[in-house]
């Protein structure tokens, strides 16, 4: 067998062309750039779903399963919501920023009463939310809207921005970790991908 036919032979890797590992977050700039293309856009369902998902800091199969009663009870927005995380079991607490909430009021006032209590209702199937994949596609398309590498990033990208700043600021890995609903403090460290520098260089700051 010659080297060409060995290298026909040989199966193609699964990960071929694409980029592997975890998503990067979206930096302030990036946050910045998306809202300012969607507002321009006029896509008011998209920017309340973008800042939610920035806020919530959530995985893509529970935020597509808010409800309208989990942020807006009796019609009126709250500035603190809790969820029950899907994979884990555990709630979830979360902040609900002015910006949020004018998306989501400018968002409520546009998809008007239903039958469905689905915060973002899936616009195929009838009595349904929208599906992850769904959700995944339209990150992708915000992501191209900035003119960013659309393989690069990923609805985790979302998940990981806040958290990924607060760390950044304040080295405190307990907060992320009680914001991301992780069980344990190794995950939020291997999720935040946490280095040696990192914990030396928050060290060089404490001078006794």
């Amino acid at each position: 067998m010659t080297q060409r036919d060995l290298f026909r032979s040989t199966p193609r890797p699964w990960n071929c062309g694409r980029i592997i590992g975890p998503k990067p977050p979206f930096k302030a700039k990036h946050v910045w750039a998306i809202r300012q293309q969607l507002k321009v856009a006029g896509r008011i369902r998209d920017l309340a779903l973008f800042d939610c998902g920035i806020d919530a800091k959530l995985r893509g199969c529970d935020l597509v399963k808010f409800r309208v009663s989990d942020v807006a009870p009796g019609g009126s927005l709250r500035a603190r919501a809790t969820v029950i995380q899907q994979k884990t079991g555990r709630p979830v607490p979360f902040e609900i920023t002015d910006t949020t909430r004018d998306a989501l009021s400018a968002w409520l006032k546009l998809r008007g009463p239903r039958q469905d209590d689905w915060l973002f209702p899936s616009r195929t199937r009838a009595g349904e939310h929208m599906s992850t994949r769904h959700y995944a596609r339209l990150v992708q398309e915000w992501v191209v809207l900035i003119d960013l590498e659309p393989k690069a990033y990923g609805t985790h990208s979302l998940r990981r921005t806040k958290v990924a700043m607060l760390y950044k600021k304040t080295g405190n890995l307990r907060a992320c970790q009680l914001l991301l609903g992780h069980r344990k403090l190794e995950s939020t460290v291997r999720y935040l991908g946490v280095e040696v520098d990192d914990a030396l260089a928050m060290s060089e700051q404490v001078d006794l």
